[in-house]
């Protein structure tokens, strides 16, 4: 274990994330890649029952901004996806031991993180805007764009309750 790593779990907060691929090499680096990536965090929250409030897919890492798992624990939820996506490619090993774990207390702290994420691809200058970015969670709420993972947001809890006009009620969508 590493010295001084400190986990506040089960305290009801939003976790931001991050853990990156082995070495940080660019694993994530192909649009299929990134497709199964978002494919087995939609698995894992359906599984494990959490929130997920954002997230995106970078070549070599990964930031989620996820709630705590109704069904075991934060911890165990991060091991799945991590795991799933290991077991469904053939790069070993994928992913780097470990994860950094940030709660997250406020929702001025909330919105940062979500800010900070859906910039990534734009700061490192793989797209011009982060509505370009295909693996994040930006346009859904830019949008209302239900895509693979399902985010907890406005929309979906609108959605959820019947609350939107019917030009608002998109199906998931590919693309």
């Amino acid at each position: 274990m590493t010295r001084g790593l400190v986990r506040y779990q089960q305290s009801g907060n939003f976790h931001f994330i991050t853990f990156s691929c082995y070495r940080r090499v660019a694993h994530l680096g192909s649009a299929s890649m990134c497709d199964l990536f978002e494919d087995s965090l939609e698995r894992t929250r359906r599984k494990y029952a959490f929130i997920v409030a954002g997230y995106v897919v970078m070549p070599e890492h990964v930031h989620l901004l996820v709630g705590e798992p109704r069904r075991s624990t934060l911890d165990r939820a991060i091991q799945a996806v991590k795991l799933s996506v290991a077991v469904r490619q053939s790069t070993r090993p994928f992913w780097q031991a470990r994860y950094y774990d940030f709660n997250v207390w406020t929702a001025n702290k909330t919105s940062e993180k979500l800010r900070y994420m859906h910039r990534n691809p734009v700061v490192r200058g793989l797209v011009s805007k982060p509505e370009d970015w295909k693996w994040s969670s930006y346009r859904h709420y830019a949008t209302g764009f239900a895509g693979t993972v399902e985010i907890e947001s406005f929309w979906t809890a609108a959605r959820r309750n019947g609350e939107l006009p019917d030009e608002f009620r998109w199906k998931r969508q590919e693309g």
